[in-house]
C-alpha cells in the first residue's frame, strides 16, 4: 500500500510531498514527522527505499507507507498528556512520533506479536534518545513495548484515549477494540480495507468515519495453550514519575524557556535544520503536431523559455555543486550547552542531559 506521492531525496522532502499532497495537514504532526527521519528505521543496505511511498517489510520487520502513518497521525488528533495504545507496534517509529507529541505526561504503550521485532524496536528507540538531535527539542514521552498478542489483552486493562490498530480488523473483533477506548477516545484501525476513525460518545455509542481505502494483513489469531485456553497478555502500567524525573524535566523545561527567552531578546530567530533544495525539474520542449499523410506527427519546436530553463537549471546546478562542496557546520545544542554550562556534578549534568554523548 502506498505510493501515493512521489519519492523524495531525504527525509524533508518526502514531509514536503505528504504535505503538499494534503496527507499532513497540522503544525504538530509536521514537526514529529520531520523530528524522526524515517530512514533510522531501516536496515542497513535498503535506506535507499526509505523516503518512497511505500510499505517495507524484511522478516518480521514492517513499515506501512509514509501516506498511511500521516493519515494515521492526523485522524488520532493527539494532544499532550493523552494516553495511547499502539496494537501491532513493530519497529516504534509511529510510537516514537507519537511520544513527541504527548509530551513527558502521556502514557505511551506498544504491544507487538514478534520478540525480535520488539528488541528492534528497543534499539531504535535507544539511538533515538542517545544519538538523535531532535531529541533535546522535544518534551518526550517514552514508549514502553510488550511481547504478545493484542487479541489476548487481559481483560481487566486499563483503558486509552488514543489507539491504533496496525493490521487488518475482522468485524468479529471490532467491539474488543472498542472497549480498550475511553469514553471521548479516539480509535483508528483498517476494517474491511478502510483505515476507520471511531470515536466513543459514550458508554455504548460509537461514531465512525472512514479515512481511506487500504490493505492491510489481517490479525494473527492467538494460539490455545494446552488447557485450551487463550494465555492474557499483560499492558505495561501506567506508573507515576517518581520527584527525580520530574525535577529533570522542569529543569530541561526551564532551560529551554530561558534559551528560547535569550535568543528572542537578542533578535535572534532560531534556525530550523537546512533542508535539501529541491531540483527543478526540465521543462519537456514545446511540441507542434503536423499531418503526414493520413498520421497526425509530433514535431519539436524550440522556444525561448526552453533556453533560459535549460541555462538556469545548468546555474542552479553548479551552484548546488559548489554549495556541497562546502563542510556542513553541525547544528548547536544549546540546551546541552547550557546544562553543561551550570555549577553541577558532571554526574548530575550527565542525567540532566539523558547520558546523551552529543
Amino acid at each position: 500500500m502506498g505510493g501515493a506521492v512521489s519519492a523524495g531525496e531525504d527525509n524533508d522532502d518526502l514531509i514536503d510531498n505528504l504535505k503538499e499532497a494534503q496527507y499532513i495537514r497540522t503544525e504538530s504532526v509536521e514537526q514529529a514527522f520531520r523530528a524522526i527521519d524515517r530512514g533510522d528505521y531501516y536496515l542497513e543496505g535498503y535506506r535507499d527505499n526509505a523516503y518512497k511511498d511505500l510499505a517495507w517489510k524484511h522478516g518480521n520487520i514492517h513499515l506501512s507507507a509514509p501516506c498511511i502513518y500521516s493519515e494515521v497521525m492526523e485522524a488520532l488528533k493527539l494532544q499532550p498528556g493523552l494516553s495511547f495504545l499502539n496494537l501491532g507496534s513493530g519497529t516504534g517509529y509511529l510510537s516514537t512520533m507519537v511520544g513527541l507529541i504527548l509530551g513527558p505526561f502521556g502514557i505511551n504503550h506498544g504491544i507487538e506479536l514478534h520478540s525480535d521485532v520488539v528488541e528492534y524496536a528497543k534499539e531504535k528507540l535507544e539511538s533515538f534518545i542517545k544519538y538523535s538531535d531532535s531529541f533535546d527539542k522535544f518534551e518526550f514521552c517514552e514508549p514502553a513495548f510488550v511481547v504478545g498478542n493484542c487479541l489476548e489483552i487481559a481483560s481487566d486493562s486499563h483503558q486509552y484515549d488514543r489507539i491504533y490498530c496496525g493490521a487488518g480488523v475482522q468485524k468479529d473483533h471490532e467491539n474488543y477494540m472498542k472497549i480498550l477506548l475511553k469514553v471521548g477516545g479516539i480509535l483508528v484501525m483498517p476494517i474491511e480495507d478502510q483505515l476507520t476513525q471511531i470515536l466513543r460518545t459514550g458508554q455504548n455509542t460509537w461514531e465512525s468515519k472512514n479515512i481511506l481505502a487500504v490493505s492491510f494483513a489481517p490479525l494473527v489469531q492467538p494460539n490455545r495453550n494446552d488447557n485450551g485456553k487463550h494465555d492474557t497478555v499483560g499492558l505495561p502500567p501506567c506508573a507515576v514519575r517518581n520527584l527525580q524525573d520530574l525535577a529533570r524535566i522542569y529543569i530541561r523545561r526551564t532551560l529551554r524557556n530561558f534559551i528560547n527567552e535569550e535568543m528572542k531578546a537578542k533578535g535572534i530567530a532560531q534556525k530550523a535544520p537546512p533542508k535539501r533544495k529541491r531540483r527543478r525539474c526540465r521543462r519537456r520542449r514545446i511540441n507542434t503536431y503536423v499531418f503526414v499523410g493520413n498520421q497526425l506527427i509530433p514535431q519539436p519546436l524550440d522556444s525561448e523559455e526552453d533556453e533560459k530553463m535549460e541555462d538556469d537549471n545548468k546555474e542552479e546546478e553548479e551552484k548546488d555543486h559548489t554549495e556541497a562542496l562546502k563542510p556542513e557546520e553541525p547544528p548547536r545544542n544549546l540546551l546541552r550547552e547550557k546544562i553543561m554550562s551550570l555549577p553541577l556534578p558532571e554526574s548530575l549534568k550527565a542525567y540532566l542531559t539523558y547520558y546523551r554523548e552529543k
